[in-house]
């Protein structure tokens, strides 16, 4: 059990039999009456996203979150396998479990696999990760200053929008919530 006055980014509740997880939340005392804090929950298992307004210290109920480190192994086809770094333990996740960070994962690459009682709940991957750029149309002498962007195929298939002196084959950071380009890699 905590309060609402505990909450943090991250914190998974457990509401009526459902798993939620915090994503925002704000404390916030209108002029009259009491305090309150304002969320945004999102479904640990349907992905959907809803507004809670809680009062000011009331007791939640936290549901308890295993986070363990674990290397991407592969796509069996169904589901993407993952490693336990720790106990070599194989879990396999669902595409629905590991949603829009598949556009991110290369094999081996870790990620952290947050557990409830043995069921896979998210996975939660860097803020950004080096991917290579697969393909990209060259840009053309002179484009430097315009400050446009270009296509560009990643090495996990998933395309995303590059300044246009980037190259094919060159290593990229990519920020993994949004999939925007963030720099050359190592630069």
């Amino acid at each position: 059990m905590a309060t609402t006055n505990d909450l943090k980014n991250g914190t998974v509740l457990n509401l009526d039999g459902q798993l939620w997880s915090v994503v925002w939340f704000q404390h916030h005392k209108p002029g009259k009456g009491g305090a309150v804090v304002r969320t945004k929950l999102k479904n640990v298992l349907s992905g959907k996203i809803v507004d809670k307004t809680f009062n000011a210290d009331v007791k939640v109920e936290t549901a308890n979150v295993d986070k363990r480190t674990m290397s991407y192994l592969y796509n069996d086809g169904e589901s993407f396998v993952f490693m336990d770094t720790q106990t070599y333990d194989q879990t396999h996740l669902p595409p629905a479990t590991v949603g829009g960070a598949a556009h991110f994962l290369l094999d081996n690459q870790e990620a952290i696999v947050a557990m409830h009682e043995g069921t896979p709940l998210y996975l939660e991957l860097p803020a950004s990760v080096e991917l290579t750029v697969e393909y990209t149309e060259p840009g053309l002498q002179g484009d430097r200053s315009t400050g446009g962007t270009k296509p560009a195929r990643l090495e996990t298939g998933y395309q995303i929008q590059v300044p246009l002196f980037i190259t094919s084959g060159e290593k990229v950071k990519v920020d993994t919530r949004d999939g925007s380009y963030l720099s050359r890699a190592g630069g």
